[in-house]
């Protein structure tokens, strides 16, 4: 997939950490757990791993924000064309044949507890290479899941318009006045209609888990099938390792899977690894990988860089297939 954008700098703003710094650090540990999901429990369960993250967590707070290495221009895009482009975490930009369709929106600078004035959880590495404001007119959003860094609800609201929601079955509850909302279960279809034409949207099973907090009701999650014009695109969510998405080639044939990459150190059991990734997008017959979930947010205990290094490893046999290495790079199919 070619480029499409050069780089900029981006404004970053820093929040002031030195006001009731105890309180925040409490709140920053509740929203790296919760952000965390399943993992909070891990979290909580060593005295000594959970210093570890707090003292990561004090040294974040003093950490610039760096800008996103490629600022895409989607104005610029076709609209015959299908254009793909990486923000930053699990947000993707996508423009399918005039289709403005976003994942899993969430452009803070921390992802976590809303605490009115600000957010307490993790801190972005790298800025989005899109803020909500410079984000072209929305059609679709895809919620995979209602885990805080994919349904970010502060980016949600900030989006400035009422796009067409799909989400995850038991998710409604968490998205009061964001417009037009669909729930969907595994293997349920709806369609989106405008000026442009139809989107087909299909629910697909991957493996992870749902629950905004670690103690709440079960939530569904989801991974999504895109279909326009006898094209299709796969996004995969958040999942672990599964034989599921050799059943979803028959969905396809894909141009293109987007795959998380990574915080699978230790949550193997709720995310793959790079080289699993790559396993099931070729078990689905995608054509292209695009690695997402990964040089964003701290969530695990793999460096930061690890992901994709063994990103690139993996494909270094055909790194053709590989797509949008860096934030903010966009490809056009």
């Amino acid at each position: 997939m070619p480029h499409l954008a050069e780089g900029v700098e981006c404004e970053v703003h820093l929040p002031d950490m030195r006001p009731n710094r105890r309180k925040f650090l409490k709140y920053t540990m509740l929203g790296t757990g919760t952000a965390l999901g399943a993992g909070s429990r891990w979290l909580a369960a060593s005295k000594q791993r959970a210093a570890r993250w707090a003292r990561r967590l004090l040294a974040d707070g003093r950490r610039a924000v760096l800008p996103a290495p490629v600022k895409p221009q989607p104005a610029q895009w076709p609209e015959n064309r299908i254009t793909i482009c990486w923000l930053g975490h699990a947000t993707v930009l996508i423009n399918f044949y005039g289709v403005r369709i976003l994942t899993d929106p969430a452009l803070g600078n921390r992802v976590g507890v809303s605490l009115g004035l600000g957010t307490a959880g993790p801190k972005r590495y790298i800025a989005p290479a899109l803020r909500a404001k410079e984000l072209p007119p929305i059609d679709v959003v895809l919620l995979s899941h209602a885990h805080m860094d994919h349904t970010d609800l502060p980016t949600l609201h900030g989006l400035g318009q009422s796009p067409f929601i799909v989400t995850a079955k038991d998710t409604t509850d968490l998205l009061g006045g964001l417009g037009q909302i669909t729930e969907l279960a595994w293997n349920d279809r709806t369609r989106f209609r405008n000026g442009k034409g139809e989107l087909e949207i299909e629910a697909v099973e991957v493996k992870h888990w749902g629950q905004r907090w670690p103690s709440e009701k079960p939530r569904g999650y989801n991974g999504y099938v895109l279909r326009r014009e006898g094209k299709a695109l796969l996004f995969g969510g958040d999942t672990a390792q599964t034989p599921v998405f050799a059943e979803h080639r028959s969905r396809g044939p894909f141009l293109a899977a987007i795959m998380p990459i990574g915080a699978y150190r230790p949550w193997i059991w709720n995310h793959c690894t790079p080289e699993q990734a790559l396993e099931m997008a070729n078990a689905a017959g995608a054509q292209y990988l695009v690695p997402v979930h990964h040089q964003t947010f701290r969530l695990s205990e793999e460096p930061m860089e690890e992901p994709s290094e063994r990103m690139m490893a993996a494909m270094e046999k055909e790194p053709e297939r590989l797509a949008l290495r860096r934030i903010g790079e966009s490809g056009c199919l």
